[in-house]
Order: C-alpha cells, then structure tokens, then sequence
C-alpha cells in the first residue's frame, strides 16, 4: 500500500486494531483482551501503547509484531509501540465481547467468585476444578460434571 498523505482517525486505528487476533486465543482480538491500552498521534508518529498480560508474557514479541504488521498494511509507516508494565493487566479489562467470544469458543471467562458459573460446552452449574494450571499461565483446568466435558477457565487477574 501506498504512503498514506492524511493520518487515519484514532476511532479507525481501533477498528484496524480490533482485528488483529490474539496469537494464543486467536477468537478474541487484542482489543477485546484490552492489551491495547492507547492509541495516539504524535505528530506524524503513530504511537500504541500495549500492557502485557503478565511481565514475562511470551507472546509479547508475537503481538508487538502483530499491531505492527496490521498498521503497516493499513499504510502506517511511522509508528512507536510502547509497552506499559502499570498499572499491569487485569481481566477487568476484558471487553464483554470479549468474554462472550471466550466462552462461545468453549473457555470460560473470568468470575468475580474465582471460577466459572457454567460449562462453555452445555451451560450446565455442574462444574469442578481439576488444575489451578491450565495450557497457559491465564488458565485454569475445569471439567463439567454433566456433560463430562473438560475445559478452560480464564482466571481472574
């Protein structure tokens, strides 16, 4: 794509930005898992701020190189991406899309309680925990008492 000639409006940068999928739960897109904390102009210099979700993330690299690759093709060519370690990520900042999208894959979205209401599979109550640990730091291990399913369960952080 061509060097753009007038900056895109921020409201579009987010837009462009909603797109782009996290690289561990790729049915949620870095803005839904609320990693992209700003996004502003300096200048001629874009400038997005991203808060890992935890300090030693390994897919860190991978988004950075991610929000770049979108916005260069979206013809972004001066562009800053700065990481913000605080206030650290919580899943309070989860966008209820978010959490509907995680559940609709079949992972359960954090609770206040510290555990899922229902199984993502079959909405059965009927739920135990089976691990604390789970397939990556952010997850827990659950199986559902009805459906016998096992599942996911994003912790609360």
């Amino acid at each position: 794509m061509s060097e753009m000639t007038s900056q895109p409006s921020i409201a579009q940068i987010w837009d462009w930005l909603d797109a782009v999928p996290d690289p561990e739960i790729p049915v949620i897109s870095l803005v839904d898992l609320g990693v992209i904390r700003d996004v502003a102009w300096a200048d001629t210099t874009l400038v997005v701020t991203v808060t890992p979700t935890y300090s030693g993330c390994p897919a860190t690299a991978v988004i950075n190189l991610d929000i770049e690759t979108a916005l260069r093709d979206h013809g972004i060519s001066d562009l800053q991406l700065k990481t913000q370690i605080a206030p650290p990520w919580t899943t309070d900042w989860l966008s209820e899309k978010g959490k509907a999208k995680l559940e609709g894959y079949g992972i359960a979205p954090p609770q206040p309680s510290g555990g899922p209401q229902r199984c993502p599979q079959c909405g059965s109550k009927n739920v135990s925990k089976v691990s604390q640990f789970g397939s990556t730091p952010c997850k827990a291990h659950w199986r559902c008492g009805d459906c016998l399913e096992p599942f996911d369960y994003f912790k609360c952080i």
